[in-house]
């Protein structure tokens, strides 16, 4: 499989197990709810000192497991992260990311925009962005 094979599944499935790699070597993971995004497979963090989030700013790779909702079907994405977050962005293209970010990862608009703006901000969200380096999985 390779990666515009798995767009379309990556795309409509925004289940999602992401993997990361702790400084003693073990790996921590934790479900997330993924997407494309800028052509990218994102998900977004909301805890900028989630355990996740502090592995990836020491080791930028990781892998993201992506399922469909009986589990049947899967794609997995290894590579490395980007992160835009509230401290390196401009607050207004930092708010208009993250809107379209989550559109990326869900199948509904946010039933209140100005209520995720402001959780985004109080949260400290973090964008975060895997370019792949390998892609396989199994599609039925």
């Amino acid at each position: 499989m390779n990666y515009e094979e798995a767009l379309p599944f990556l795309r409509k499935n925004h289940k999602g197990v992401v993997s990361t790699n702790r400084p003693d070597g073990s790996t921590h993971s934790s479900i997330v709810v993924c997407g494309i995004y800028e052509n990218n497979p994102t998900f977004v963090s909301v805890y900028p000192k989630s355990q996740k989030i502090v592995n990836l700013r020491k080791n930028p790779n990781c892998t993201l497991v992506s399922v469909t909702g009986d589990w049947r079907n899967y794609v997995v994405i290894e590579g490395t992260v980007s992160m835009m977050d509230y401290k390196d962005t401009d607050k207004e293209l930092m708010r208009t990311k993250l809107r379209e970010a989550y559109m990326s990862c869900s199948d509904n608009p946010h039933p209140n925009w100005e209520e995720y703006d402001e959780a985004m901000i109080r949260q400290k969200a973090v964008i975060v962005s895997i370019k792949p380096s390998r892609v396989y999985g199994l599609l039925r």
